[in-house]
């Protein structure tokens, strides 16, 4: 987020010194890809975040089917075990 910010405070900087020669068309023009660069970075970076909590989410469920199926292995042994027919 840091670098973003940072890039954008150049840009419009830049855009700034350079303003000051143009045209009010060029300037438009200017400002017009200047909102779409930002905006296609946000997006770029929102989508960045939701594929890391998707892999999240993805990787607690799979630990939860672990955990899961573990205690249910656990309740099989131990249940076998409880009423004297498991098998030695």
């Amino acid at each position: 987020m840091k670098k973003i910010s940072t890039a954008l405070a150049i840009a419009l900087g830049v855009v700034s010194l350079a303003a000051c020669k143009q045209s009010p068309q060029e300037q438009t023009a200017d400002n017009i890809e200047a909102n779409a660069e930002n905006t296609a970075d946000t997006i770029e970076q929102n989508a960045d975040t939701l594929s890391e909590n998707i892999q999240a989410n993805a990787e607690n469920v799979a630990d939860e089917v672990r955990a899961q199926g573990e205690n249910a292995a656990d309740q099989v042994r131990n249940g076998a075990d409880a009423d004297g027919n498991s098998a030695q």
